[in-house]
């Protein structure tokens, strides 16, 4: 690999070439890039299991399928994006247009997560390329195969002068940090972002932060108990519960607890069998260090389902918790892992006022039949986005922007969102030279009346 700063050096020289900024270059490079992922899909998948154990059909379901649904998206709505947009313009500027044009920012970094170590990476690189900048590439250290394989893929598809991949660990990140980019897109933890905003900050270079939190998952009295267990496990343990919208734990009405207890213990028998830690197909967490955490964790409460482990594979079953307190270790750092606890309460001001009395979450989860339950929650509750009965799945719509809000992060993306996210919109007036007013040039005279009645 060459040095980073001659990296970044032809980069920006490609960028001032002009070709990523033609709308026919762009498409050709998102269709290459569905092209480059469809050609490697096994690899990917194999990359995918021996990182995360994850199965074939779990890794098409959330790192592939939906990205080359996202580049199908895009492709189809790129023209309309690309075009200037004609907005109005005031009385006062006569005689006038004003159109707003979405300029690329040049030379983008990314910086990519090991939980969806593939998905997590190329989705925001299909918005950079959709803007038309130059884009390099941090996979994650910690997902080791998957991130060899996005550096052969990038490599052999791209030119390192339009696209690049950097690998190595905190001190690769470190370096390329010190370099001045035109923006950083960042995926990770809430302590991570704060060290990439705090050095952006000496480049005064714009920011997406993607980050995490307790996303809580709320179920009133009035909800469907079996549909909301099945989807709230579903979501929950999905790639063993290593998911940054996950939900982190649940809050119940109290004479729903049980019954809600026991129907997601029979959801992930169903799913994964009597010996979840065992199945082939479950998910491992991804290193000693996070297992060792996880099963510390497990000590805030008491076992209601699952519990068991398999350290030779870093598997953790599916776990319930309840008689968990919000002064528990558990509830006080982001679990990302398959332990959900259970927290009872008896009324929404009672849950609006607990969720609101800690940091925003990046998802809210509310299971519910009751229309003014849901309007009462959705109004009175801040966070980055999330489902009424699900979980997770909006994360994987193109025309819902998905992005966090106070310490969950900042900025979105996602279809439209992601072309945004990589474009500055630069807002332009055209006067005319037909006509020059000269009520705004000096002397002023008698003419501020005249300006108060245009300006009312």
């Amino acid at each position: 690999m060459k040095d980073i700063q001659f990296i970044i050096k032809e980069q920006r020289d490609f960028f001032e070439s002009g070709n990523t900024r033609e709308l026919s270059f762009k498409k050709r490079q998102l269709t290459i890039l569905k092209k480059a992922i469809v050609e490697n899909e096994s690899e990917i998948m194999a990359a995918l299991k021996a990182d995360l154990n994850k199965s074939s059909f779990e890794a098409y379901e959330t790192e592939i399928g939906t990205l080359l649904d996202e580049i199908k998206f895009m492709l189809k709505n790129i023209n309309r994006y690309s075009h200037p947009k004609n907005v109005k313009t005031p009385i006062m500027h006569f005689i006038s247009s004003s159109k707003i044009y979405n300029d690329p920012y040049g030379v983008v970094l990314i910086m990519s997560p090991w939980n969806y170590p593939f998905q997590l990476t190329i989705a925001p690189l299909i918005g950079a390329i959709a803007a038309g900048n130059c884009v390099m590439i941090k996979p994650s250290n910690y997902s080791p195969n998957t991130s060899k394989v996005i550096q052969k893929i990038i490599s052999k598809y791209f030119d390192e002068k339009y696209i690049a991949v950097i690998e190595g660990g905190r001190e690769v990140n470190q370096s390329l940090l010190e370099e001045k980019f035109d923006y950083i897109f960042f995926t990770g933890s809430v302590l991570v972002g704060k060290l990439v905003m705090a050095q952006a900050s000496k480049h005064l270079t714009p920011v997406t932060l993607e980050l995490g939190g307790k996303s809580p998952c709320i179920v009133d009295n009035t909800a469907d108990i079996a549909i909301a267990a099945r989807r709230i496990a579903w979501g929950k343990f999905l790639n063993s519960g290593q998911t940054c919208v996950a939900p982190d734990y649940v809050l119940v009405q109290r004479d729903m607890k049980k019954r809600l207890i026991l129907e997601i213990g029979k959801s992930i028998e169903q799913f994964y069998g009597k010996e979840p830690h065992k199945n082939p197909d479950f998910p491992k967490i991804v290193n000693q260090k996070h297992f060792e955490r996880l099963l510390n964790l497990m000590k805030s409460g008491n076992v209601v389902f699952g519990g068991q482990s398999n350290a030779s594979t870093n598997q953790i079953a599916p776990t319930v918790l309840e008689n968990v307190t919000w002064e528990s270790m558990i509830m006080q750092e982001e679990i990302f892992g398959p332990i959900l606890p259970i927290i009872e309460f008896d009324n929404l001001e009672e849950v609006v006022k607990l969720v609101n009395a800690r940091p925003k979450p990046l998802a809210l989860y509310y299971f519910t039949n009751s229309r003014a339950n849901e309007q009462y929650i959705m109004k009175n509750i801040s966070f980055g986005g999330g489902c009424i009965n699900d979980t997770i799945v909006h994360l994987a719509s193109s025309h819902l922007a998905f992005g966090g809000v106070g310490e969950s992060g900042m900025g979105s993306y996602h279809g439209e969102e992601s072309y945004r996210a990589f474009s500055h919109r630069k807002g332009v007036l055209k006067k005319s030279n037909i006509i020059d007013v000269p009520l705004r040039y000096p002397p002023f005279d008698h003419k501020i009346k005249l300006l108060k009645k245009i300006l009312k």
